[in-house]
């Protein structure tokens, strides 16, 4: 028998995490919900393509959705807990929950999607379509559609597993996962050409990246862990770090985001780059940092290979 689709892990997820309220590790969920599932020793051992245990795979998706909905989250690494809203909704749903129920978690929030902090303001103007509803588009759309709309749905997925656990490491380590990242993204000519300078009476100054050999042109990085969001007299006191440094280029980055007024006097100075959470995440999917990614060979009819002039 072969392991039930992701949508069948929803409720044994919720019953489960519900009788947690300080939450349980992701392994100790993927197992209660096999349990619940009565999968078998068999079913337990199958494996998806990339090497991972298929009911782990798919209580995972079932988790995504439940946080899409607002009913769980990540509180850190490994972690999986109901918010308050999903605890109240547990109590609320009589089990077992109604065919049209699980439906409309599995693709009612499909359109959810990685924003800009509270009282933060957007940086860039967002250019990707939201996912369209699974269940609308299979039946008319194209194989080509429907993978294009599964690398979109897990690239979005992966961003926001990424943004969890940003959050969840040290400061320390964060502003070292910050420079690997503006250095894949061309600064420095090695990686010992950016220099980690946090800690206590760093002015303010968190890294330091040489543009040149002998160090004469430099960017200075300030790199937050923050849960609220940033305002004008961080910048400003960053920007007076810089103006201490005698430097003219400096990149402010954060987990969460920059206020209207933080923005408006980053444009009002030179030299300031601001990097929030979001573009954050999406560099380091484009860059592959703290990301890996798998080739899917996708089989095209070669039809030069049948044409009978080709020899």
């Amino acid at each position: 028998m072969s392991v039930p689709t992701y949508d069948q892990f929803i409720e044994p997820l919720l019953r489960f995490l519900a009788t947690k309220p300080q939450g349980a590790a992701a392994k100790e969920a993927h197992d209660a919900a096999a349990d619940a599932l009565q999968l078998d020793d068999t079913q337990r051992q199958e494996l998806i393509s990339s090497g991972q245990l298929m009911y782990k795979n798919r209580a995972g998706w079932a988790h995504d959705r439940l946080k899409r909905a607002g009913l769980s989250s990540n509180p850190r690494k490994g972690l999986w807990k109901l918010t308050d809203a999903g605890i109240e909704y547990a109590r609320q749903q009589t089990a077992p929950l109604p065919p049209a129920e699980v439906e409309r978690l599995t693709t009612g929030f499909m359109d959810v999607r990685l924003k800009p902090a509270a009282n933060a303001t957007q940086l860039e103007p967002d250019a990707k379509p939201p996912i369209v509803n699974s269940q609308s588009m299979s039946a008319t759309a194209s194989p080509d559609d429907r993978l294009e709309q599964a690398l979109q749905e897990l690239k979005e997925t992966v961003a926001s597993e990424l943004l969890d656990n940003l959050k969840q490491v040290s400061p320390g380590r964060f502003e070292v996962i910050v420079l690997d990242v503006l250095h894949r993204l061309g600064y420095g000519a090695s990686r010992n050409d950016l220099q980690r300078v946090g800690g206590s009476g760093d002015g303010g100054i968190d890294g330091v990246i040489s543009l040149d050999k002998l160090g004469l042109e430099k960017v200075y990085v300030q790199a937050k862990r923050w849960q609220s969001t940033v305002g004008r007299p961080e910048l400003q006191a960053f920007y007076g770090a810089l103006a201490g440094q005698k430097a003219k280029r400096g990149v402010f980055i954060t987990t969460s985001g920059f206020t209207v007024q933080a923005v408006d006097f980053a444009k009002s100075v030179e030299g300031i780059v601001l990097v929030d959470g979001i573009k954050l995440v999406n560099l380091m999917l484009e860059n592959e940092v703290g990301v890996s990614s798998r080739i899917l060979k996708l089989p095209k009819l070669d039809n030069d290979y049948f044409d009978e002039e080709a020899g």
